[in-house]
C-alpha cells in the first residue's frame, strides 16, 4: 500500500517543482520497483518492458502531430481562426463553452479523442492573447470535454467505458446490466458539470496576460494567422482528406489507420508537396513527440505498479480496514481510485483493478449494483483529471502550448485536478448514499 502511495507522490511532487514529467515519472517508476524488492536493475527493466504497451497510442500522436501540421500548412486553420475571430471576439464565456462543446464530441458522436486539439487549438493561440483569455480555462474546457462525456454517456469512447464496467462487474459475480451503467454514473458526472462552470466563470474569468518568452523547439509563426485567406480548392481538398481519415478510424477502429490516410491523402491531393514531407513530419514529432513518449514512460510505471503487485495489495488493504456500508468506507474507496489512476493514468486501465476487489466487498457489505457502479466507476475516472500522465492532460497541453507558453503541470493539471477530482469526490459520495 504504501509503495503505491510514496510512489505517486514522488511523481506529483517532482511535477510540481518543474522537473520535466518524463523524469518525474521515471523516478516514480524506479522507487515503486526500489520499494517491491527489487533491484534497481530489475526496476529499470520491468519498467522498460512495460513501455510497450502504449506503443500504438504513441505512434498514433505522432502521426496526428504530422496530420495536423499538414492541414495547418493548407490554411484551413486560418480561415476558421479568422472567422471565430469575427463572431466571437469579446465573447470569451462563449468561445470556451464552444471549445468545450466541441471536445465533447470527439468522445461520443465523432470519436477522435485528442486528435482534434493539435488541428484546432494552435491556431486559436492568437484569438486567446487578443482576448486575454485565460489559457488555464480552456484547458479546464478541453479536459471537461475528454472526460464527462464518456463518465456518464455510453456512445463512442463511453461505450467502451461502461461495456468494461459492465463485464468486470459480472465476472466478479454483481450483475450490472450495460444499460444500466449510466444512471450510476450520471450524478458524478455532473460534478465535472459543476466544475467546468467553476473554472470557466469564477476561477479563470480575469483576463491574464502571458509573457513574450517562448519555446525556441516550436517555431510560433506555424501558428499565426495574418490575414485571412480565401477559402479555395486547397481548402476543401482538405477537408475532403479530413472526413477520409475519420472514416477509415473509424471503419478500422484505429487511430494510426486514420492519421496515416489523412497523411496519405493530403499528398496525393497535391495540397502538401512531397518536397515538403521532411519538414512536416519534422515539426509534427515537434508537436506531439513529448506528449508520445509520456505515454511510454507512464505505461512503464503503470507495469511496475500492477506486476509488482502493489496495487492490489493497495486495494485489498484498504478495502479490509473500510468497514461496513457508511459514507467513511465510500470515501475510502474513492480515495484509493484517486491514488491509482494518478499513477496508470488511464480510467479504463484502472476498472479491472478495482472490480476485481471491490465488487466482492461491496456485495458482502450490502451495496446495490448502482451504489457499486457508481463506487468503482468514480474511483476510476478520480485522477484521470489532473495526472500528468493521463492524455486527459496531455492532450490540452499539447495544443496550448504549441508556442511554448502553457506549462503542463500548473497551467494543466492543477487547474483540471482541482476542478474536477473535487466535485467527482463529493458527488460519487452522494451518488454512493442516494442510490
Amino acid at each position: 500500500m504504501v509503495t503505491v502511495i510514496v510512489s505517486v507522490l514522488i511523481m506529483i511532487l517532482l511535477s510540481l517543482l518543474r522537473v520535466n514529467v518524463v523524469l518525474a515519472i521515471l523516478v516514480a517508476g524506479i522507487t515503486a520497483g526500489i520499494m517491491s524488492g527489487l533491484n534497481l536493475n530489475d526496476s529499470l527493466e520491468l519498467l522498460v518492458e512495460g513501455m510497450g504497451g502504449q506503443a500504438e497510442t504513441a505512434l498514433s500522436y505522432i502521426l496526428l502531430g504530422v496530420f495536423a501540421m499538414m492541414i495547418g500548412y493548407s490554411g484551413i486553420t486560418g480561415v476558421l481562426v479568422s472567422s471565430l475571430l469575427h463572431v466571437l471576439k469579446g465573447k470569451r464565456g462563449f468561445l470556451i463553452m464552444t471549445i468545450a462543446a466541441a471536445a465533447c464530441l470527439s468522445q461520443n458522436a465523432i470519436p477522435v479523442h485528442i486528435a482534434f486539439i493539435p488541428i484546432l487549438i494552435p491556431p486559436m493561440l492568437k484569438i486567446f492573447d487578443e482576448m486575454n483569455v485565460d489559457r488555464r480555462a480552456v484547458a479546464s474546457a478541453l479536459t471537461f470535454g475528454l472526460k464527462a462525456p464518456y463518465v456518464m454517456i455510453p456512445v463512442g469512447f463511453g461505450y467502451i467505458f461502461h461495456e468494461t464496467m459492465s463485464e468486470e462487474m459480472i465476472s466478479n459475480g454483481m450483475n450490472m446490466p450495460l444499460d444500466n451503467i449510466w444512471k450510476a454514473m450520471l450524478i458524478p458526472g455532473s460534478g465535472m458539470i459543476v466544475g467546468l462552470f467553476v473554472a470557466v466563470f469564477i476561477t479563470y474569468r480575469k483576463p491574464r496576460t502571458l509573457n513574450k518568452s517562448i519555446d525556441k523547439a516550436i517555431d510560433p509563426s506555424n501558428f499565426e494567422v495574418e490575414q485571412a485567406p480565401s477559402f479555395g480548392l486547397k481548402q476543401i481538398l482538405t477537408l475532403v482528406a479530413i472526413v477520409g481519415a475519420l472514416i477509415i478510424q473509424i471503419l478500422l477502429d484505429s487511430l494510426i489507420f486514420g492519421a496515416l490516410s489523412g497523411i496519405i491523402l493530403m499528398f496525393a491531393l497535391k495540397v502538401v508537396p512531397f518536397r515538403h514531407g521532411d519538414d512536416m513530419v519534422n515539426d509534427g514529432v515537434k508537436l506531439m513527440g513529448m506528449i508520445a513518449f509520456v505515454m511510454l514512460i507512464a505505461s512503464g510505471f503503470s507495469n511496475v505498479l500492477t506486476e509488482t503487485g502493489a496495487v492490489d495489495e493497495m486495494v485489498e488493504k484498504a478495502v479490509s480496514v473500510s468497514g461496513g456500508a457508511n459514507v467513511a468506507t465510500a470515501a475510502i474507496m474513492l480515495l484509493v481510485g484517486l491514488i491509482v489512476t494518478m499513477g496508470i493514468g488511464t480510467s479504463f486501465g484502472t476498472i479491472p483493478i478495482l472490480a476485481a476487489l471491490f465488487v466482492p466487498f461491496c456485495l458482502s457489505i450490502g451495496y446495490s449494483p448502482l451504489a457499486t457502479t457508481a463506487l468503482i466507476g468514480t474511483a476510476a475516472a478520480m485522477g484521470d483529471a489532473g495526472s500528468p500522465a493521463s492524455d486527459s492532460t496531455l492532450g490540452p497541453t499539447s495544443g496550448l502550448n504549441a508556442d511554448g507558453r502553457h506549462h503542463h503541470i500548473w497551467d494543466t493539471c492543477v487547474p483540471t485536478f482541482i476542478h474536477y477530482n473535487i466535485p467527482l469526490f463529493l458527488f460519487g459520495l452522494i451518488a454512493t448514499i442516494v442510490l
